[in-house]
């Protein structure tokens, strides 16, 4: 499948129609400053609104609506390590949740859900910002029936 990689995001698209579970891995992956990492999902176009999600570390927790939000803010030096998960509950309706590391040992897990207006096809991967940028690791996806 197509993927599509800037230095704001990592989108994968060409998904196809029976998918019914998606597998974010994440491997050390870092970004330029401390915006949040987010997941966004899309059908036909990726979907900034109506999210319900939040995310939590020892050092507190965030909500978002405009994505998955899958970490409570990142410090420059963190790299982050783990999976996410996207799973269709019924329909259109899609629910997330996740469990990543920090090499300092932080924990971060994420949960959320989202309707979209039809068949999902897309994932991407950015910070909440959009404006920090990727410096390192390997992002990839695994999907399933």
């Amino acid at each position: 499948f197509p993927v599509t990689i800037s230095r704001y995001a990592v989108t994968f698209t060409g998904i196809p129609s029976w998918v019914r579970r998606i597998t974010v891995m994440l491997s050390g992956v870092s970004t330029s400053a401390t915006s949040p990492l987010i997941l966004r999902i899309g059908s036909g176009s990726i979907v900034i609104t109506g999210y319900t999600s939040s995310a939590s570390s020892a050092g507190g927790s965030n909500s978002d609506t405009t994505g998955f939000l899958l970490t409570n803010g990142t410090a420059n030096s963190d790299t982050l390590n783990g999976a996410v998960q996207v799973l269709n509950l019924s329909g259109n309706i899609w629910v997330e949740s996740g469990v990543m590391a920090t090499l300092n040992g932080s924990a971060r897990m994420s949960g959320g859900t989202v309707t979209l207006a039809g068949v999902l096809d897309q994932v991407q991967v950015t910070t909440l910002n959009g404006t920090d940028t990727f410096d390192a690791g390997t992002i990839n996806v695994m999907y399933e029936g």
